[in-house]
């Protein structure tokens, strides 16, 4: 007798067929489409909201409605003109390595529970390593993104300084709010949190990070880490590593490099001169779902020396008593905060495998590449003008004519209208921020199919559009 959530072969095969065939006619249509949809709370609520079912329906009813009503109300991040926030572009093996991963329902706590899985971690976990220059002896493990991996090594760094009751810890401030939530996690008090000045650059100011540690030392505070940016989510600024990393050795502090989006940069030759000095850090984060093309979940702590992630994490209830194989059978649940874990290597290891570091490299490359195009656009622009020189794979910029008497509240509110016409009139996608508080414009280039016309089309219609604001916005008098 079948089990009451059982189906049949036939009927197992015609559903995954069904979602296969789906997928891909997405993938597919995905140049001929708008890089985002999206719908009102008030709209998906009648849609959405209801009880479940007492009786269940039809498979293909179920798929049909999630496919109509539920999963084109998003942002398209692998679509090629995807430019905001930071896109994800998978490549096809890693997301067959996910369907896989499920269907063998693998839970990577343990050595004895997924020992296979476990040695597949390592394995990608050692590639990384050897790609940032770490020595042997430096480990890590898969998380769910970066903000898991700041949690993680905040922690290590708080136990590797004693656990001090007045922590304080460094950041720019165009550090990612994930570091700032970590912080808090780990039991630093937000007035503890120092957000120190950035530069003309947007990379960290070296003499304000020392006056703000010698300053908390001598008003009784424990310096306790310093995270530094390898690639902002802003600009893509790129902190100087070298420096921090001789600073935190002379203090006696933990640096960590927020590394999520820039990271993999390092498997080109370009991004390996960007990244020098990163290799000297006690913790990195990395999210591979970002700039090494995989779907999500695959964020990446690696450490220096792992056993500080094992001081701080390993905990032996008896439940698991029998999963202690060995000093060389490793448990990942030891070096970090879950238990439960999905195979998240899987994906990086077979899409490397069916397409070869060649070609990874020549993906990340194509979208420094293709800024560097993007950010000459736009200083030979009559309408644009560079906020930010053109760092890994960002440019950022505003409409604001070399003639223009607009002061800067008119044209905040001209790029506003500008990002609001993108959303709404145009295929791409882009997103926004604020440098030194003045708004921006932003374009983040990832995806590898991404091409020059894809970029400059875009532009031009931040043109076209910025035009028309202009025409409709009187100069202060």
């Amino acid at each position: 007798m079948a089990g009451e959530l059982e189906m049949s072969r036939e009927q197992m095969l015609d559903f995954g067929r069904k979602a296969l065939d789906l997928v891909v006619e997405r993938i597919e249509s995905l140049p001929g489409e708008n890089a985002w949809e999206g719908e009102f709370r008030k709209v998906l609520a009648e849609q959405l909201l209801e009880d479940p079912p007492e009786e269940g329906r039809p498979g293909d009813e179920v798929m049909e409605r999630v496919v109509r009503d539920v999963l084109p109300l998003t942002v398209r991040l692998d679509h090629p003109r995807c430019f905001g926030f930071v896109p994800s572009a998978p490549a096809w093996p890693a997301v067959v390595a996910d369907f896989l991963a499920a269907g063998w329902n693998v839970n990577q706590c343990t050595w004895l529970v997924a020992s296979g899985p476990s040695q597949l971690e390592l394995v990608v976990i050692d590639w990384f390593r050897r790609w940032l220059g770490y020595p042997e002896g430096a480990g890590g493990l898969f998380t769910s993104g970066g903000s898991a991996a700041s949690v993680d090594a905040f922690v290590a760094a708080r136990d590797a300084a004693g656990h001090p009751e007045r922590a304080t810890v460094y950041m720019s401030d165009q550090s990612h709010s994930a570091l700032v939530r970590a912080a808090v996690i780990v039991g630093v008090r937000r007035e503890c949190i120092r957000m120190i000045p950035s530069d003309a650059d947007f990379r960290l100011d070296m003499d304000a990070l020392a006056r703000a540690v010698a300053d908390d030392r001598a008003a009784g505070f424990t310096p306790v880490a310093v995270a530094a940016n390898a690639g902002t989510v802003g600009t893509g600024a790129i902190d100087p590593l070298e420096a921090m990393a001789g600073f935190c050795a002379a203090e006696g502090l933990w640096l960590h490099v927020d590394a999520a989006y820039g990271g993999f940069a390092a498997v080109t030759e370009r991004g390996r001169r960007l990244l020098r000095g990163i290799e000297r850090a006690d913790s990195i984060g990395l999210d591979a779902h970002k700039w090494f093309f995989q779907p999500y979940e695959a964020g990446c702590l690696l450490v220096k020396d792992e056993s500080a992630l094992r001081d701080a994490f390993a905990v032996r209830p008896d439940i698991l008593q029998d999963t202690v194989w060995g000093a060389n059978h490793p448990n990942f649940s030891d070096l970090g905060l879950q238990l439960s874990r999905s195979a998240r290597a899987l994906k990086v290891w077979m899409s490397v495998q069916t397409f070869g570091m060649a070609r990874f490299r020549r993906a990340v490359a194509n979208g420094m590449e293709l800024a560097a195009r993007a950010e000459g656009h736009v200083r030979a622009s009559p309408v644009l003008e560079a906020m930010s020189a053109a760092t890994l794979g960002i440019v950022c910029f505003r409409v604001n004519p070399a003639d223009s008497e607009l002061d800067e509240a008119a044209l905040e509110e001209v790029n506003r209208a500008v990002l609001a016409r993108m959303f709404w009139d145009d295929p791409a996608f882009m997103s926004s921020t604020l440098l030194h508080g003045t708004f921006a414009l932003r374009m983040c280039i990832l995806n590898d199919a991404t091409t020059w016309d894809d970029v400059r089309e875009t532009l031009e219609a931040v043109e076209k559009f910025g035009k028309e604001a202009l025409s409709k916005t009187e100069a202060p008098e």
